[in-house]
């Protein structure tokens, strides 16, 4: 079972328009409402793959009540802690000439000592059942930079491998405690590592070079970023690969990242090794530009971009 974690969840409100013009009145063409928040979007993709699964998380509001009807409605099982004040909107606009999305998120809850706990008990009794643990996102206010670090302390001690997918501070916290993967985009890279490291290149070779040296550094087990169009980069102490699909026609791009963490928990729960489970992540990840909703994607349009995915070793 692949438990995963959304310690600040959203609902995405997907607002499709053919430009932003600013200063000007737009009118939408459709608009959908879909799970938002990262460890959520992560069970979306699980269970459009059929895998075992759990999402926690905490939600608050009637923003969280109509978030909790959408993870019912994608049959996903869920244990939420639930808080004071209102889950946040994530309004994703789709800019559908350009193919291209942007965010804006309105503030939302806060966590106080006691729902951290409340969380924290229910944790320790789930991931027994659980081989690995993804914790996605950023943390709300209140929750202390060490939060992730704590879960991946406790996943080991309960014998689950955790996947990080965040930035900065959270990553750095959770880096001591060796989680199996830490996972973030090409920016959030930069943003995390990038003053210690002096990274100033987007290249492939570059990053392979600098994410090298926080492995050796750190002695992490793997680190994954991943690039957008070209492709997912992941440096491991077995080696280097990047996996590239072919490039598909956007139409919402929200929620592809996240297929890549559901993809590499699954694979690896399943023993793969880094070039099949990396295929098979681009390709999913691939897939899920191609739906309107965040996260969705179609099982047929993954078999078809896997044929034509390709993963080599770097040097």
């Amino acid at each position: 079972m692949i438990l995963t974690i959304t310690a600040n969840a959203a609902l995405d409100r997907v607002i499709f328009i053919p430009e932003f013009q600013a200063t000007t009145v737009m009118r939408a063409q459709r608009v959908r409402e879909c799970v938002g928040g990262k460890g959520f979007d992560t069970s979306v993709v699980l269970q459009a793959l059929g895998v075992s699964q759990l999402a926690m998380g905490f939600v608050a509001g009637e923003v969280g009540k109509r978030l909790r009807e959408l993870l019912e409605a994608y049959s996903i099982p869920h244990d939420l802690v639930w808080v004071t004040g209102e889950t946040r909107i994530a309004h994703v606009i789709v800019e559908t000439s350009h193919q291209r999305h942007s965010h804006i998120i309105t503030p939302g809850y806060k966590l106080s000592i006691q729902d951290q706990a409340k969380f924290m008990e229910r944790f320790r009794q789930q991931v027994r059942q659980a081989s690995w643990v993804v914790c996605a996102g950023s943390v709300p206010e209140h929750v202390p930079d060490d939060f992730y670090r704590t879960i991946v302390e406790v996943a080991r001690q309960a014998g689950a491998q955790t996947l990080i997918d965040s930035s900065r501070a959270f990553v750095l916290q959770a880096t001591p405690a060796k989680p199996a993967i830490l996972k973030m985009n090409r920016s959030e890279f930069g943003e995390t590592f990038g003053e210690t490291f002096g990274i100033s290149s987007d290249s492939m070779a570059e990053l392979n070079h600098r994410a090298r040296q926080i492995i050796d550094r750190e002695d992490l087990p793997a680190i994954v970023i991943t690039c957008g169009k070209d492709g997912i980069l992941a440096i491991t102490q077995q080696g280097s690969w990047l996996a590239n699909s072919p490039r598909q026609q956007e139409v919402n791009a929200a929620g592809a990242g996240d297929a890549v963490s559901a993809v590499l928990a699954w694979r690896f729960s399943e023993k793969d090794d880094w070039p099949a489970a990396l295929k098979m992540a681009a390709a999913t990840s691939a897939a899920v530009v191609l739906t309107e909703g965040t996260a969705d994607c179609r099982l047929e349009d993954v078999e078809r971009i896997y044929q034509d995915t390709l993963v080599r070793q770097l040097p």
